[in-house]
C-alpha cells in the first residue's frame, strides 16, 4: 500500500509539473518581469520546480508556521547584496488533513510602476527567471510567527499596507512610492504592533525597532539613466541631501534579514542552494 500511494503521489506531482510548465511557457509575461521577457525556458522550469520542491522539504521540516521568504531574482552583487525579492511565506491547512505552503508577495507590473499582491504557491514563487537558484528564509520568533500568520490570513489586513505606486528604490521612509521588500516588513510592523493602520505608522515602529536600511552608492549618470529608461525607477521620493549625496536608502533582503536577527525578532537565516 505504501510503495502503491509513493506511485501514485510521484505520478500526480509529474502531471502537476507538466501543467504548471505547459502553462508556463504560453505566456507572453509574468508578474514583476518585462513585458517584453521572453517566455520561461523549460530547462528553468524544470530547475524552479525542483527549488520549490526541495524548500517545501526544508520548511516542512523546520516545523515553522511562517517565514520570511526570499530569492536571487536579480543579480545585485555590485552592490553587495545577494537577494533582492522578500515574500511572507505561510502554512495553511489544505482541506484533506494535510497543509500547503502559501507566499503572499507584491510584484511589479511590467516594469511599470504600479504593482499588485500575490497570493502564489512555493513553485510560482521561483519560477520568475532567478538569477541564482537559491532560497534563503528567515524563523521569526514564535510570537511573531503567531501575529503575522493571523494578519496574512486577513484579507482586509494583509493589504492595509500595500499602495501601488512603485519604485524600485523607492526611499525607506517615504511615502509616495512602495517596493516589494519596503511592503513586507510595513506589513509585519503592522501585524506586530497593534493599531497600526497606516504606512506612516508602521514605519514609525520600524525606527523605533531600530530598522537600517541599506545605503546604495548610485551617481547622478546612473540615476538619470535609470529614470529615464525604466518606468519603476525613480529617485524623487529621496531627500535632497541624501540623493545629491549619491546615499539612496531603500529596503533590501539582506538587511531585513541582518535586522531580524539582530533584534531576535528571527532566527539567523537558512540557506538552500
Amino acid at each position: 500500500m505504501n510503495v502503491l500511494l509513493h506511485l501514485m503521489k510521484t505520478i500526480w506531482l509529474r502531471s502537476a509539473a507538466a501543467l504548471l510548465m505547459a502553462a508556463v511557457l504560453v505566456l507572453p509575461a509574468h508578474a514583476g518581469r518585462s513585458c517584453d521577457a521572453q517566455p520561461l525556458k523549460a530547462q528553468t522550469v524544470e530547475r524552479g520546480l525542483a527549488l520549490a520542491e526541495r524548500t517545501l522539504k526544508a520548511l516542512d521540516a523546520s516545523e515553522a508556521r511562517v517565514v520570511v521568504l526570499a530569492r536571487a531574482g536579480q543579480d545585485l552583487s555590485k552592490y553587495g547584496l545577494r537577494y533582492s525579492h522578500l515574500g511572507l511565506a505561510y502554512r495553511q491547512p489544505d482541506g484533506n488533513g494535510g497543509h500547503v505552503w502559501r507566499v503572499l508577495h507584491k510584484l511589479n507590473h511590467c516594469g511599470t510602476q504600479e504593482a499588485a499582491l500575490y497570493r502564489q504557491g512555493l513553485g510560482e514563487f521561483f519560477l520568475d527567471d532567478p538569477w541564482r537558484l537559491e532560497a534563503a528564509w528567515v524563523v521569526p520568533a514564535p510570537a511573531v510567527q503567531e501575529r503575522l500568520l493571523a494578519l496574512l490570513l486577513d484579507e482586509r489586513r494583509a493589504l492595509s499596507q500595500h499602495q501601488r505606486p512603485y519604485n524600485i528604490v523607492s526611499y525607506v521612509w517615504g511615502l509616495k512610492y512602495q517596493q516589494s521588500n519596503q511592503w513586507a516588513i510595513e506589513t509585519l510592523a503592522a501585524a506586530m504592533e497593534p493599531g497600526v493602520e497606516t504606512r506612516q505608522q508602521a514605519q514609525a515602529w520600524l525606527q523605533f525597532k531600530g530598522y537600517q536600511p541599506t545605503v546604495l552608492k548610485i551617481g547622478p549618470l546612473t540615476r538619470l539613466g535609470g529614470r529615464l529608461s525604466a518606468a519603476n525607477v525613480a529617485f524623487d521620493d529621496h531627500p535632497n541631501e541624501k540623493r545629491f549625496s549619491d546615499r539612496i536608502e531603500t529596503v533590501t533582503v539582506d538587511s531585513v534579514f541582518a535586522w531580524l536577527q539582530r533584534t531576535q525578532l528571527g532566527e539567523a537565516p537558512v540557506v538552500l542552494r
